[in-house]
Protein backbone atom coordinates (compact mmCIF):
# COMPACT_ATOMS: atom_id res chain seq x y z
CA UNK A 1 0.00 0.00 0.00
CA UNK A 2 2.68 2.71 0.93
CA UNK A 3 4.66 3.92 -2.22
CA UNK A 4 6.71 6.40 -1.20
CA UNK A 5 7.23 9.11 2.28
CA UNK A 6 9.23 12.31 1.64
CA UNK A 7 10.94 14.58 4.05
CA UNK A 8 11.74 18.07 3.53
CA UNK A 9 14.82 19.75 3.06
CA UNK A 10 16.40 23.23 3.30
CA UNK A 11 19.86 21.91 1.25
CA UNK A 12 19.34 18.60 -0.49
CA UNK A 13 22.62 17.97 -1.30
CA UNK A 14 23.40 18.14 2.36
CA UNK A 15 20.93 15.36 3.24
CA UNK A 16 21.41 13.43 0.43
CA UNK A 17 24.72 12.99 1.30
CA UNK A 18 23.35 12.07 4.82
CA UNK A 19 20.71 9.39 3.75
CA UNK A 20 23.05 8.22 0.98
CA UNK A 21 25.37 7.04 3.73
CA UNK A 22 23.00 6.11 6.40
CA UNK A 23 20.15 3.75 4.10
CA UNK A 24 23.21 1.95 2.65
CA UNK A 25 23.09 0.43 6.35
CA UNK A 26 19.67 -1.43 4.78
CA UNK A 27 20.97 -1.59 1.01
CA UNK A 28 19.20 0.95 -0.29
CA UNK A 29 20.62 4.08 -3.05
CA UNK A 30 19.40 6.69 -4.70
CA UNK A 31 17.00 5.25 -7.19
CA UNK A 32 15.16 8.47 -8.87
CA UNK A 33 17.11 11.85 -9.38
CA UNK A 34 14.83 15.12 -9.83
CA UNK A 35 16.00 18.58 -9.51
CA UNK A 36 14.29 19.29 -6.33
CA UNK A 37 13.62 15.57 -5.23
CA UNK A 38 15.80 12.20 -4.84
CA UNK A 39 13.93 8.85 -3.90
CA UNK A 40 15.90 6.23 -1.92
CA UNK A 41 15.24 2.49 -2.02
CA UNK A 42 16.35 -1.08 -3.13
CA UNK A 43 14.06 -0.86 -6.19
CA UNK A 44 11.08 1.22 -7.75
CA UNK A 45 8.63 -1.91 -6.97
CA UNK A 46 8.88 -1.42 -2.79
CA UNK A 47 8.26 1.48 -0.75
CA UNK A 48 10.89 4.47 -1.11
CA UNK A 49 11.77 7.29 1.19
CA UNK A 50 12.31 10.78 -0.97
CA UNK A 51 14.26 13.90 0.16
CA UNK A 52 12.85 17.03 -1.08
CA UNK A 53 12.69 20.85 -1.76
CA UNK A 54 9.01 21.84 -0.68
CA UNK A 55 7.51 22.19 -3.83
CA UNK A 56 5.96 25.97 -2.92
CA UNK A 57 9.19 26.84 -2.23
CA UNK A 58 8.82 27.33 1.10
CA UNK A 59 11.00 26.47 4.13
CA UNK A 60 10.89 22.86 4.94
CA UNK A 61 9.70 22.22 8.38
CA UNK A 62 9.27 18.72 10.52
CA UNK A 63 5.73 18.47 11.10
CA UNK A 64 4.46 17.99 14.66
CA UNK A 65 3.88 13.72 14.97
CA UNK A 66 5.17 13.47 11.74
CA UNK A 67 7.64 10.49 12.36
CA UNK A 68 9.01 7.85 9.32
CA UNK A 69 9.84 4.62 10.89
CA UNK A 70 12.55 2.49 9.35
CA UNK A 71 11.84 -1.10 10.64
CA UNK A 72 14.90 -3.53 11.51
CA UNK A 73 15.39 -6.98 11.68
CA UNK A 74 17.42 -7.12 14.92
CA UNK A 75 17.64 -5.27 17.94
CA UNK A 76 21.46 -4.86 16.47
CA UNK A 77 20.81 -3.55 13.50
CA UNK A 78 18.30 -0.79 15.28
CA UNK A 79 21.62 -0.16 17.26
CA UNK A 80 23.54 -0.33 14.29
CA UNK A 81 21.70 2.53 12.69
CA UNK A 82 20.93 4.70 15.72
CA UNK A 83 24.64 5.07 16.25
CA UNK A 84 25.20 5.77 12.22
CA UNK A 85 22.97 8.42 11.86
CA UNK A 86 24.28 10.24 15.27
CA UNK A 87 27.89 9.82 13.94
CA UNK A 88 26.30 11.53 10.57
CA UNK A 89 25.09 14.76 12.74
CA UNK A 90 21.66 13.76 13.45
CA UNK A 91 20.26 14.54 16.99
CA UNK A 92 19.09 11.74 19.79
CA UNK A 93 15.27 12.01 20.65
CA UNK A 94 15.47 8.29 22.54
CA UNK A 95 18.22 6.06 22.41
CA UNK A 96 17.75 2.34 21.20
CA UNK A 97 15.90 0.71 24.18
CA UNK A 98 12.95 -1.87 24.77
CA UNK A 99 9.96 0.23 24.58
CA UNK A 100 7.30 -2.48 25.15
CA UNK A 101 7.89 -5.12 26.78
CA UNK A 102 8.50 -8.40 24.46
CA UNK A 103 6.83 -6.42 21.63
CA UNK A 104 8.54 -3.33 20.30
CA UNK A 105 12.30 -2.18 20.72
CA UNK A 106 13.61 1.33 19.05
CA UNK A 107 15.60 4.39 18.91
CA UNK A 108 14.40 7.35 17.59
CA UNK A 109 16.80 10.72 16.28
CA UNK A 110 15.85 14.00 13.81
CA UNK A 111 17.67 14.15 10.89
CA UNK A 112 19.63 17.29 9.53
CA UNK A 113 16.40 18.96 8.83
CA UNK A 114 14.81 18.17 12.41
CA UNK A 115 13.08 15.48 11.02
CA UNK A 116 12.75 12.63 13.10
CA UNK A 117 13.07 9.04 12.61
CA UNK A 118 12.60 5.57 14.06
CA UNK A 119 14.73 2.68 13.79
CA UNK A 120 12.58 -0.08 15.41
CA UNK A 121 12.23 -3.98 15.72
CA UNK A 122 9.34 -5.67 16.68
CA UNK A 123 9.61 -8.61 19.37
Amino acid sequence: MLSYITLGTNNLAKAVAFYTELLQELSATPLIKMDRLVLFGKNKGEPMLGICIPFNKEDATPGNGVMVSLGQSSKTKVDELYAKAISLGATCEGKPRQRIPDAFYGAYVRDLDGNKLCFCHFG
